[in-house]
């Protein structure tokens, strides 16, 4: 609309990464200005959100799995999409509130990165939370192509660029040229996935029932894809409730073991990243032999992922600076050129 050209200088302009695991919101002109658990506690039975709306983010992820029976943590995103659509609104609501501050008579102009796989009806969603969170215009902007604007690559040039990011539900493989998708896969395999083979690992090998969280911080602490040849393999003491005597016990387990468990996601990944390049134009595979593959997302922190990959494609692979903000700082780099990029955006006016 044309008042949108006199009111966005009023407004504020955020770019959100609406993660299943992490949500990272960035402020046009300011970067990145809150980075939070997709998490909220709730009480149980209902969608009210605890501490009068405030039990969200880092404050509800500690209260996960240790809640008593009348609270419920909840993850409202899954695989990268809304699950649970009231407390998702609930959610956005808190944190467009802590980023704006709570008087401000006009809502902010919001970017929000999306998988590239999900429907017409997980679109709607996503527009819907957005718009009772209180903003005033909503685009869409694709995960792949925040990535890749977020790592630097040069997605609008005529070259082909390679991103794989790897977040909590979703790992979106995409081969971009002139400033679009060529080629891309949203497969719902990614660090959630990993978590839990480590969760099945423990109770199948040691009869020992863990915890996501735990289960996180034995995959960053001595999770790998491949062995590192200048490192020697480690060990870690977890704790957890014995599944027989269903009493608390600790036992140790090594980074070897660890790695087998996490063999099966890691091979999701790599073959949806060689699928990718299969069905690429012989040209963009062509560039893509001097220009490699760039790995984005917090699963890609995983030690070895990239030798591995390097090894099933031939192609050089490399991390991106600071993974775990890529899709933001994408979100936040669209913001400032809004107004010229905005018409090839999905907005809430579209559907």
């Amino acid at each position: 609309m044309w008042y949108e050209r006199f009111l966005g200088p009023l407004g504020v302009d955020m770019g959100i990464d609406l993660g299943t695991c992490n949500t990272l919101v960035a402020v046009r002109g300011q970067g990145i200005v809150l980075n939070e658990p997709s998490v909220v506690a709730v009480k149980k039975g209902t969608n009210q959100v605890l501490k009068g709306g405030q039990a969200v983010g880092w404050v509800a992820k500690e209260m996960l799995g240790k809640t008593p029976g009348s609270i419920t943590a909840v993850r409202p995103l899954k695989d990268g999409v809304i699950s649970d659509f009231e407390i998702t609104e609930a959610m956005l609501h808190y944190f467009i509130t802590k980023v704006t501050g709570r008087v401000r008579m006009l809502g902010p102009r919001v970017v929000i990165s999306i998988p590239s796989g999900i429907t017409a009806v997980e679109k709607r969603a996503v527009f819907d939370s957005a718009e009772h969170a209180g903003a005033r215009k909503t685009y869409l902007l694709e995960e792949p192509i925040a990535a890749a604007i977020g790592a630097g690559l040069p997605f609008a040039e005529p070259t082909a660029s390679m991103i794989v990011d790897i977040g909590g539900g979703t790992t979106e493989v995409a081969i971009m040229s002139l400033a679009d998708i060529a080629n891309c896969e949203s497969v719902r395999v990614a660090g959630d996935d990993m978590d839990e083979a480590i969760i099945a690992h423990m109770k199948r090998t040691y009869n020992l029932m863990i915890g996501e969280q735990t289960a996180e911080r034995i995959k960053i602490q001595i999770g790998s894809a491949a062995p590192d040849p200048d490192t020697e393999e480690t060990q870690m003491e977890v704790r957890g409730r014995d599944m027989v005597s269903g009493l608390p016990r600790k036992t140790t387990i090594t980074s070897e073991e660890i790695r087998e468990a996490l063999s099966e996601p890691v091979t999701n990944i790599i073959e949806a990243v060689t699928r990718t390049l299969e069905r690429a134009e012989p040209e963009l595979a062509a560039d893509l032999v001097e220009n490699g593959i760039t790995l984005a997302g917090g699963g890609s922190l995983l030690r070895g992922l990239a030798i591995r990959i390097k090894e099933a494609t031939g192609l050089d692979t490399t991390l991106a600076e600071d993974p775990l903000t890529c899709v933001a700082r994408g979100t936040a780099i669209y913001l400032e050129n809004i107004e010229v990029w905005k018409d090839t955006l999905e907005n809430n006016a579209d559907i």
